[in-house]
């Protein structure tokens, strides 16, 4: 589980990159690397890490379900992934 201040770094992290999305292309766009570098450094979607929507886990994260692994393969087991089962042959 990961800590209450890396979940919340990660949520104001989320909110610079949304605030700042339409200037930072706007610079790009016109090449001005003096402004970009103006711009705070958590603006950046570089610096955004994907976690866990549940845990906060960090690695192990698929994309489409935003959830950890471990937390996928219990849903699904569960029953609560619509679509999903477990492979047997």
């Amino acid at each position: 589980m990961a800590t209450k201040s890396t979940i919340g770094r990660m949520k104001h992290v989320e909110a610079l990159v949304k605030k700042y999305a339409a200037k930072r292309a706007e610079l790009k766009a016109k090449g001005d690397l003096v402004g970009l570098d103006k711009l705070p450094r958590n603006s950046s979607p570089v610096r955004l890490r994907r976690l866990c929507a549940l845990t906060g886990r960090a690695r192990g994260v698929y994309r489409k379900f935003k959830l950890a692994r471990h937390q996928l393969r219990d849903m699904a087991l569960d029953g609560l992934i619509p679509g999903m089962k477990k492979a047997s042959w």
